[in-house]
């Protein structure tokens, strides 16, 4: 998957008509990337942060258009957030169960959109937009790149084949300590034996002399 962190976005998109100190909808400089079946974030936040947990956030895509047949001529929202929940009345069917935004970092400005399980059919432009934001630049619009061709190992990592992983130092020091401790038995075992062969061999040489010694002569 090829996408910055939205954080990285912060300090970007210095050049507007938005006068200083007005909040702006800020989203990704390029397109995301990603090969069928990833995870995606989709960065948008607000520039300077403002506290948005109160308002409603849309997710959409805008070049799709409302069904003809509908008379109120509804729009179907990819991720709708509106008093402080996900409204999934309005919400496409395609994206039931594969959305979600950072709910605690709402009151920090970041209204990015996680989708999961990306496939071809997600391939577009979405839409991220504040109504109720008092500023010019309410949204911004971020494309999406599904591509199965996509070199999808340069960019995400993969735990080793049959998940085997590298000891880290924590391991590598009980590995260590645990083969300390058996040789430091093995060696008192060791000086324990040579003490109680040597303790042994002590005793046999005296009980050898014992018997060696003559008698001494009966008192006459």
């Amino acid at each position: 998957m090829e996408q910055d962190c939205w954080c990285d976005r912060w300090s970007r998109h210095r050049t507007d008509t938005t006068a200083p100190g007005v909040p702006r909808v800020i989203g990704s400089t390029g397109p995301v990337r990603a090969v069928p079946g990833e995870d995606v974030i989709l960065p948008c936040h607000l520039e300077p942060v403002v506290d948005v947990e109160g308002l409603t956030v849309e997710w959409s895509k805008p070049d799709l258009k409302p069904d003809p047949s509908d008379p109120l001529n509804r729009v179907e929202y990819v991720h709708l957030y509106r008093d402080r929940k996900e409204l999934v009345d309005m919400k496409m069917a395609l994206y039931f169960g594969r959305t979600d935004i950072f709910s605690s970092e709402l009151k920090h400005g970041n209204i990015s959109l996680k989708i999961m399980n990306v496939t071809e059919d997600d391939n577009g432009r979405f839409k991220c937009y504040i109504p109720k934001l008092q500023s010019k630049v309410k949204f911004a619009v971020i494309q999406l790149i599904v591509d199965p061709n996509h070199d999808k190992t340069s960019i995400t990592q993969t735990p080793p084949p049959g998940g085997s992983q590298t000891p880290g130092p924590d391991d590598q020091t009980l590995g260590k300590g645990g083969r300390s401790r058996v040789a430091t038995l093995v060696s008192f075992l060791m000086c324990a034996l040579a003490v109680l062969g040597l303790s042994m061999t002590l005793l046999i040489t005296h009980l050898c002399h014992k018997q060696n010694e003559p008698e001494p002569a009966g008192i006459t």
